[in-house]
């Protein structure tokens, strides 16, 4: 299941004033905003709660543009890691925790044969501490 897609912008203000505007009447809403790994702003759009749109300067529209699966379980993600690493993709993240997205974000990145960004994240807690709660 795709999680989001995010794409790379050249001008973070204006295009937040314009997907604003633009989605709303398709009831998205901003959701949150968050600084990136590139120093840049990440905007983020959804229904409800759910992220599934994300806009973010400071990286090369077109190459920057990225593909996020759903992972069930961080396990899967880090399998994802492996498996795409092993099939010949290139690192651009190894599995972990990114809390500026989210306090249970827990993703990796690797490039794909062509250069795109494939994102596998999961949201839910970590398994072992929601167990010893």
């Amino acid at each position: 299941m795709i999680d989001h897609i995010g794409l790379a912008v050249t001008d973070i203000a204006r295009s937040r004033a314009f997907y604003e505007a633009a989605l709303e009447p398709l009831g998205y809403r901003l959701i949150h905003d968050a600084q990136t790994e590139a120093g840049g702003t990440a905007v983020m759009f959804g229904v409800g709660d759910e992220v599934d749109f994300v806009i973010a300067d400071k990286e090369r529209p077109g190459e920057s543009n990225h593909v996020a699966f759903r992972a069930e379980t961080r396990a899967e993600v880090e399998a994802f890691h492996a498996a795409a690493l092993a099939a010949g993709g290139q690192d651009n993240g190894g599995p972990g925790l990114r809390p500026r997205y989210g306090a249970a974000y827990y993703a990796a990145f690797v490039l794909d044969p062509d250069g795109f960004n494939v994102e596998a994240v999961c949201h839910a807690p970590d398994e072992a501490s929601s167990r010893q709660a």
